[in-house]
């Protein structure tokens, strides 16, 4: 592997969002063509990032030739690498949907995504926690920019509401970081979970806060219940092809829990806050998302509950602790992003044809093209309520088989209810969809080609997560089992032992 392809997927979504951004009077094909072809490069890359991941060796990259812990130090492992390629994938879906037309609606469309990808990456890279504020920020800028594209009294009103919850989650954040930066002295997170295992008394008790505090504000990043009341309104709001790839914005939240879950509290005194609280929260999460699925009279807010429910269960999942638990958990995590991504580009394309109905569960004139919607959407309605024989059904039954004991009696049913309430919902959209209509065609809206293409690219990975189950199964479990060493990263990163082979590579090209 070159030694600074780690950092790509950093600097192309930050050089295309410069260029996109000073080139703001160009034709909106010239903008189409650059964040397509940047986004496939994204895929390129992660992919190979992916491979190299694969072989179970930890890559650090050191910037600025400042060595650990003192320097800002990237890290790839199996599980940076998997959230890179998934967010990869589900970015190309969504700008290729975009390019239909909704990034006509609003200005800087383009850079201002290209931006988001630079925050969502970097969260996945950043070997410290200082950094990972930083590149939350960069997501969470554009995100408001974007989620606020085209105008709107809807979308101004649930941009405010989103703005103004994560302003306090950033300040929680900061001190959250400063507590522990006052108890350990450092942010790197491979020193800091060295520091933290031999501390007691006051000093573990600060650090007990801290990480009691880190856990809230991710939380409210993965909308775990009770803060999760943000994200119905603010993703139902959003343009389609955003809230699409907002799908992913949850999953930076759970992405940082396990990381400091798994890494650096594991040995503290917070390890069994921080199960506690992942575990009755997300069951909690499971049954009001699953009621507000019923509820819904609109198809938006019912994907969007649709991906609270998926953000229940992946962290119940992560509560248990076990490697069997947390393989199940990254086995879903790639179906449920990326289906949840496809269901709403597809509400997009029924509610351009319904007219006035738009996306609201009422009766409407019939869809231009109801078999070729139909049948999208009848693909996606099995996949996110979990039948067999797609990739959902397969992770909720790996994540039932890893529950143990009384564990078993609060996630089964809950599990099981909670894919029941989803059929039925799907159930009656479709039908309202598609069965109760008017006589009469709509005369606008037909589906065009990258919107189709768009769809067709994040629908697939429905059977292909099923017929390359095997390899997917087997990196997963290996990401488990790599997750659950967490002095393998220290020892490497921090040479505290000299007979391991220490991977470092620098952007200055040498080696350390």
């Amino acid at each position: 592997m070159n030694q600074h392809l780690i950092i790509l997927p950093i600097l192309l979504p930050m050089v295309g969002a410069l260029a996109l951004l000073l080139m703001g009077k160009a034709s909106f094909a010239t903008h189409r063509r650059i964040s397509v072809s940047l986004t496939a490069a994204l895929v390129a890359v992660s992919l190979l990032l992916l491979s190299h991941a694969a072989s179970g060796e930890l890559t650090f990259y050191s910037l600025g030739n400042w060595q650990a812990p003192f320097g800002i130090v990237l890290m790839l492992d199996r599980l940076s690498a998997l959230m890179l390629m998934l967010t990869a994938v589900l970015a190309l879906g969504c700008i290729l949907f975009a390019s239909a037309g909704d990034d006509t609606k609003g200005s800087n469309f383009h850079g201002l995504f290209q931006l988001q990808l630079v925050g969502l990456n970097g969260a996945f890279l950043t070997g410290d926690l200082f950094n990972l504020f930083v590149f939350f920020e960069i997501l969470l800028l554009a995100s408001y920019a974007l989620l606020m594209h085209g105008g709107g009294k809807a979308r101004v009103g649930a941009g405010l509401h989103y703005v103004i919850l994560n302003v306090a989650g950033s300040a929680l954040f900061l001190i959250a970081l400063g507590v522990l930066y006052g108890a350990t002295g450092t942010l790197n997170m491979a020193d800091m979970a060295r520091r933290v295992a031999t501390m007691s008394g006051d000093q573990a008790a600060l650090v007990t806060a801290g990480a009691l505090m880190l856990v809230v504000v991710f939380s409210l990043k993965a909308a775990l219940l009770p803060l999760y009341f943000w994200l119905p309104r603010t993703y139902s709001a959003a343009p389609a092809p955003v809230a699409a790839l907002f799908a992913i914005m949850t999953k930076v939240g759970l992405y940082a829990i396990l990381r400091v879950q798994t890494m650096i509290f594991v040995d503290s005194p917070a390890a069994g806050g921080i199960t506690a609280w992942l575990w009755w929260s997300g069951l909690a999460t499971i049954v009001l998302a699953a009621v507000g699925v019923l509820a819904a009279r609109d198809m938006r807010p019912l994907i969007a509950y649709l991906v609270l429910v998926s953000v229940g269960t992946l962290l119940a999942g992560a509560a248990l602790g076990t490697t069997a638990a947390t393989t199940a958990l990254l086995y879903y995590l790639p179906h449920t992003t990326l289906i949840c991504g496809a269901l709403f580009l597809i509400a997009e394309m029924i509610g351009q044809q319904r007219g006035k109905a738009g996306t609201r569960l009422v009766r409407a004139r019939r869809l231009h093209q109801r078999h070729l919607l139909g049948g999208l959407f009848l693909v996606a309605a099995v996949a996110v309520a979990g039948l067999p024989p797609l990739a959902g059904a397969l992770g909720k039954l790996l994540l039932m088989q890893a529950a143990e004991g009384s564990e078993r009696l609060w996630l089964w049913p809950l599990l099981l209810l909670a894919g029941l309430c989803a059929l039925i919902a799907m159930s009656r959209a479709g039908s309202v969809f598609f069965w109760a209509s008017y006589k009469g065609e709509v005369t606008a809206g037909k589906i065009s080609r990258p919107q189709l293409i768009g769809v067709l690219w994040l629908l697939a990975s429905a059977p292909l997560l099923v017929i390359f189950g095997g390899p997917v199964s087997a990196y997963t479990q290996a990401t488990a089992e790599q997750l659950a060493n967490p002095q393998e990263p220290i020892r490497q990163l921090l040479g505290d032992d000299p007979t391991q082979q220490i991977v470092l590579i620098q952007d200055t090209g040498e080696s350390p």
